[in-house]
């Protein structure tokens, strides 16, 4: 048993009995959007997943534990995010060793989510490589997670502040499939299309669960991600989309932003740009995927 990690005994359970579980990141709630919109959104998200018959795990760490599922109370404090840190792999054990609260990013929901021995994990957006990686070599961990953890990622591609060619290229190399949920074309986070196809179309969610059985029982490590296009009703106008990332990242280049702090400051500027309607988006896609993501996982607990 790994000491640092604690699971809510309704989580415990469900994962005892072989019941699904999804997966939820803490990073959109405490970097992603502002208080109490977040609080609104936690609660919200975790309720849709109830509600499709799995169990939600909100994963952070706070006070020197992995934890997996949050109580009303934890989730206030992740939602007010008063010294709540973005925590990548390469932080946990700061974060635990010094009990200081953190916001898990995909990389580390991912993570924690295999020790507790959950498969689907629900998501916005994955990071990626980044525009100018070429010379930065600014590339998300998420990548290499996936290509090491085995559970499957639903989300609505990568976010479109990301050089998504390249993103798909690496991904190609570490050997992760990346799947469309009804489409064969990849999804660009605010636009139902990237130009960029994805590897294997999906037809249901039963499917990407059979993909996924068939994948593990194979002894093969590592995760998926199964792309999962933004409603038509909520989805952005693809160039109008462009010019606004590119507006930010021409701004975020000005001031110098790197490392952890790009992704948060091209969001939040995004948001600003677009008047609130990209946060609003944002948010629908969200609960789109924690659906999808529920009925995969009830799918997966049939197998």
């Amino acid at each position: 048993m790994n000491p640092y990690l604690s699971v809510l005994p309704e989580i415990q359970s469900a994962l005892d009995a072989g019941k699904p579980v999804v997966a939820l990141e803490s990073t959109i709630l405490s970097h992603g959007m502002p208080y109490p919109q977040n609080l609104e959104f936690g609660r919200k998200v975790e309720q849709l997943i109830r509600e499709e018959g799995a169990v939600p795990a909100t994963i952070a760490i706070l006070d020197g534990k992995l934890k997996v599922g949050l109580n009303e109370e934890e989730l206030e404090r992740m939602c007010r995010a008063e010294g709540v840190g973005k925590v990548s792999r390469r932080d946990v054990p700061v974060y635990l060793a010094a009990k200081k609260p953190g916001a898990t990013t995909v990389a580390t929901t991912m993570l924690i989510a295999e020790m507790a021995g959950i498969r689907v994990f629900a998501t916005g957006g994955i990071g990626g490589v980044h525009r100018g990686a070429e010379t930065t070599m600014d590339i998300s961990a998420d990548l290499q997670e996936l290509a090491h953890t085995s559970v499957a990622v639903v989300s609505a591609g990568v976010k479109s502040i990301l050089d998504i060619g390249l993103t798909l290229e690496y991904l190609e190399t570490m050997g992760v499939p990346v799947l469309g949920m009804r489409t064969n074309d990849f999804p660009a986070f605010y636009c139902r299309k990237s130009g960029f196809s994805v590897d294997y179309a999906l037809n249901s969610e039963e499917e990407a669960a059979r993909v996924m059985k068939a994948k593990w029982d194979c002894g093969m490590k590592g995760g998926m991600i199964i792309a999962n296009p933004i409603p038509e009703e909520y989805a952005m106008d693809s160039d109008y989309m462009n010019g606004i990332i590119e507006q930010a990242v021409r701004e975020s280049v000005e001031q110098g932003i790197k490392g952890k702090k790009i992704t948060p400051f091209l969001l939040a500027r995004i948001v600003e740009l677009t008047g609130g309607e990209s946060l609003a988006s944002n948010i629908q896609l969200a609960f789109h995927n924690a659906r999808c993501a529920s009925r995969i996982a009830v799918a997966y607990s049939k197998l």
